[in-house]
């Protein structure tokens, strides 16, 4: 028996807009700053590269859209370089939350639950969000409602400040909601 495959969508690659250099820029008048800042307004693209190679720097294309485009002298590798940092220090700022999850059963005796309670005040005072899970397995589908109570009584029971992201919900294991520190 053969086995089918599956198209999946591929992932889209982000593809990261290069600069425009030199010879690649396509504009015939381009607005000109130079290494200092100073403006000199709007040159033809020949006489810009020959003020770019009388300074021995590159002229880049900052802004392409804007008309005539905005072009810049510098020198192509150190404005690479420190984009590259800026994007680093960028990323290092963002702020990384997690989903913790805690899984409870339906028979979980009240040690465990005192517990899984601990660890979900634990994560929601590092400011994590937290999904609670109660998992229901063979008859016990057949108590959803007292299942539902036991997850609200859980929830209720934690005493760190906390409001619902996703408000109760049945999922395919049982019920589960996910909440979020004050």
């Amino acid at each position: 028996m053969r086995r089918r495959r599956h198209n999946r969508p591929k992932p889209k690659v982000q593809v990261k807009e290069r600069l425009r250099v030199n010879e690649q820029i396509l504009a015939s008048e381009v607005v000109v700053i130079d290494m200092a800042g100073e403006n000199h307004g709007i040159i033809a693209l020949a006489d810009a590269l020959a003020l770019a190679k009388e300074q021995e720097a590159d002229l880049v294309e900052v802004s392409p859209l804007a008309s005539p485009p905005v072009c810049k002298i510098t020198d192509y590798g150190k404005l690479q370089y420190r984009q590259a940092k800026q994007e680093q220090q960028q990323k290092a700022k963002q702020k990384k939350i997690e989903i913790k999850g805690i899984r409870i059963g339906f028979r979980t005796d009240q040690h465990d639950l005192l517990f899984k309670k601990t660890q979900a005040e634990k994560f929601l005072k590092k400011s994590n969000k937290v999904r609670v899970e109660i998992v229901l397995r063979g008859r016990e589908k057949a108590m959803q409602d007292k299942a539902k109570e036991n997850l609200v009584q859980f929830i209720e029971s934690i005493t760190v400040p906390h409001r619902f992201e996703e408000e109760v919900k049945r999922g395919p294991m049982g019920f589960n909601a996910l909440i979020v520190a004050e």
